[in-house]
């Protein structure tokens, strides 16, 4: 069963620290209901928006990005971003038995990825 709390997240944490320096990028790490972690983006010097391949879809400055498909998505700097950070992601004792095909779900924890927020649209930083 997925379960996520503090201690995990302050291991997570310490991996992601390093590459949110190294890309320029300020982003908060949350847990949301025990059982995933999400990092919530919200400004840096990658720019997020212009190695996003559908423009059109990019609602109002923020976007939930997609851990299985967002190499196909993304592309440049955002891709080598990513990478990174879903790699520390699961850094916490991460472990994922699900098998869709009969029902079963087994997974140490849920995580994503948002850059930006509804009400706060993500901010690019000059380099």
């Amino acid at each position: 069963m997925a379960y996520m709390n503090q201690e995990k997240k302050k291991i997570i944490a310490e991996k992601l620290k390093p590459i949110l320096k190294k890309y320029g990028v300020k982003g908060t790490l949350s847990v949301q209901n025990h059982m995933s972690i999400t990092l919530k983006i919200k400004e840096g010097k990658v720019d997020f928006l212009s190695d996003y391949n559908d423009a059109q879809s990019w609602e109002k400055g923020h976007i939930q990005v997609n851990p299985y498909w967002y190499h196909s998505h993304f592309e440049g700097k955002s891709v080598k971003f990513f990478d990174e950070a879903f790699e520390a992601l699961k850094g916490a004792g991460y472990y994922d038995n699900s098998d869709a095909q009969i029902d079963y779900f087994d997974t140490a924890y849920y995580y994503g990825i948002t850059v930006g927020a509804w009400d706060k649209p993500y901010q690019v930083l000059e380099a």
